[in-house]
């Protein structure tokens, strides 16, 4: 390599003069070309070792080392002009030599790699060229997307020869791309014309990762209407560093219709709110903790601990960042919150400067029938975590809360409405900044609904709804994360954040999504049937009470309300009271401390 590179510098240094002076070299230049030229060649070939040209292999030759190249060539051309303008004074030296020589060896060098690239190309050990299958058999696809993810998945398929799939065409909707072609393969028409080219594919690919609920309904309406099957590529949250393959090709979800939003994030302000620092999470082998995980690992926080009392949970979520961040400092722990010696260990071992607090009971009917249960779990692990992250000096202390906690009806909201408040009383006591973030339904998380709906359908049905009008905010799990992670970053103490849901989704129609997705006709292959509300069931949720002051912040998508002065000895002392009664499980008695600490709880 180096010794190709090497006469292709002298080339192009002798071709410099030879073109300048239209082939006609005067003796004196001939002569200042020979004493320059060993310090070009080795100039050169230093700065392409610096700049890693010798690193790659030519056939494997990429943009990036073109990229490396132009730099390379531009510092070399820099240094050599400085060096003979000291040397010679420049005298006799054509200034436009060393922009030939420049322009030469980009040429020479690039075209010597390139031919390589192109000679395995041919050959087929490596890959085909662009736009080529050539006699490849496989599965036809239709790849709707002709954006940065389709042009990865193409190139994948052409430099893989053990995926046997070609793709035929793109679909997509952006007018300047119609006609066009990515890597040979052409754009044929827009989304809405899928069902004219039916005949010409096997499978469709959703290759648009940056897709709305609302693209993706309209897109998977398009593909229904073809008969074919289909899958996608999952939506930018779940790209965890942002790379695109077709191993993450599944099947398409009800997430993806109802929850794919793309969350702008203030990165930087997550990064100095997260990188070099110790982070905690509770609960973080459930659906909204194992992913407030995960996000957080992204931002390089300087160790995250993880902590569960579910020792398979536990087991899942550490192994899960491991594999994805294989040089971060993890640290797990078995505990149950409601320990508080246990909980202290924790504390006192890992010594952390954020704590996200997800640890809670969540399954409203569950918690109806076992109210001490709820209020031991939810409000004593609580208590004992943020008493012990005062004492710590914990820099940030960031709850999950939930939309069920405005105007609670259930033990569920009323249990988590008095979390908010232990953490805003604690938010008056010393330096840590405490603030709690409240939200709706996550999509396919372990109480949510739709697993039961996927459990019926594969039963052969029916799907059970309570209610024909019940209507539930939703949003994906990826979204609740980094939202709490930007709502973290934002606040500096006493805040409760509310995350815009967007407009709320009625159960009915999310289970006839669900049986469509599944390949069946509501009503026809799979009936809907109507039970009636659960105890402690709202026929719809809020996200806020009126009146409550509600302020918009820097971000689209979060809403901030300041936190009413509360008495922290006075709110201690009732937890205290109601922890008592939670031994004696008398859920009428719990029910009615409950509205004593919680006026506007009204049990349903």
């Amino acid at each position: 390599m180096v010794a190709v590179d090497l006469v292709m510098v002298a080339l192009s240094y002798y071709g410099a003069f030879w073109i300048r002076l239209e082939g006609a070299i005067p003796p004196y230049m001939a002569d200042l070309c020979r004493k320059t030229i060993p310090m070009v060649v080795v100039l050169k070939l230093a700065f392409f070792y610096y700049f890693n040209l010798y690193r790659g292999m030519w056939r494997y030759t990429s943009l990036l080392d073109m990229i490396n190249l132009l730099k390379a060539g531009a510092a070399s051309t820099f240094c050599i002009v400085l060096l003979i303008f000291f040397l010679y004074r420049l005298e006799g030296f054509p200034r436009s030599v060393a922009i030939i020589d420049f322009m030469l060896t980009l040429l020479l060098v690039a075209g010597t790699r390139l031919g390589v690239r192109l000679f395995f190309a041919r050959k087929g050990s490596i890959f085909p060229l662009a736009g080529s299958f050539g006699k490849r058999k496989g599965k036809k696809l239709l790849l709707v997307g002709a954006g940065d993810a389709g042009e990865r998945v193409v190139r994948e398929m052409m430099e893989n020869q053990s995926i046997h799939m070609i793709p035929v065409g793109f679909l997509d909707d952006d007018e300047r791309k119609q006609g066009k072609a990515i890597h040979g393969v052409p754009v044929l028409g827009t989304i809405d014309q899928v069902g004219s080219i039916h005949d010409d594919f096997d499978e469709i690919l959703i290759t648009y990762p940056s897709a709305s609920s609302a693209d993706m309904r309209r897109i998977v309406e398009a593909c229904e209407s073809t008969d074919k099957p289909f899958k996608t590529m999952p939506p930018l949250g779940e790209l965890i560093d942002g790379r695109v393959s077709l191993t993450m090709v599944r099947e398409v979800t009800i997430a993806d219709v109802i929850g794919r939003e793309e969350v702008r994030l203030d990165t930087g302000g997550i990064r100095s709110f997260l990188t070099g620092r110790r982070v905690l999470i509770t609960g973080a082998g459930g659906s909204i903790g194992s992913e407030l995980a995960r996000q957080a690992a992204r931002f390089k926080p300087s160790a995250l601990g993880v902590v569960d009392f579910s020792e398979f949970n536990l087991y899942q979520v550490e192994t899960d960042i491991h594999e994805l961040f294989q040089h971060l400092d993890v640290q797990s722990y078995l505990a149950d919150l409601r320990d508080a010696d246990k909980t202290a260990r924790v504390m006192r071992e890992f010594a952390p400067d954020v704590v996200f607090h997800a640890a809670a009971y969540k399954h409203v009917p569950m918690q109806e029938n076992n109210p001490w249960e709820a209020v031991e779990n939810n409000l004593a692990g609580t208590r004992n975590i943020v008493r012990l992250s005062l004492a710590a000096g914990v820099d940030k202390f960031v709850m999950v809360s939930t939309d069920k906690a405005v105007r609670p009806t259930n033990i569920m909201g009323a249990t988590k409405r008095v979390c908010e408040c232990l953490a805003m009383g604690a938010n008056q006591q010393g330096k840590t900044r405490f603030m709690a973030v409240r939200f709706g339904n996550v999509i396919g998380s372990s109480g949510s609904v739709i697993p039961l709906f996927k459990r019926q359908i594969a039963r052969g049905g029916p799907v059970t709804v309570t209610d024909p009008d019940v209507t539930r905010f939703f949003m994906s799990v990826h979204e609740a994360a980094q939202l709490i992670l930007q709502a973290g970053a934002m606040g500096t103490g006493g805040e409760v954040f509310i995350l815009k849901m967007g407009e709320p989704v009625r159960i009915q129609d999310m289970a006839r999504s669900i049986i469509r997705l599944s390949g069946f006709e509501p009503d026809r292959d799979i009936q809907i049937t109507f039970t009636g509300l659960r105890p402690g069931e709202k026929l719809y949720e809020e996200l806020i009470t009126e009146g409550e002051g509600i302020l918009s912040t820097g971000h689209e998508k979060i809403m901030v309300l300041r936190g009413n002065d509360i008495d922290p000895e006075g709110l201690d002392s009732e937890v205290d009271e109601l922890l008592e009664l939670s031994r004696t499980f008398s859920a009428d008695q719990i029910r009615h401390k409950l509205r004593q600490i919680v006026p506007e709880y009204v049990p349903r």
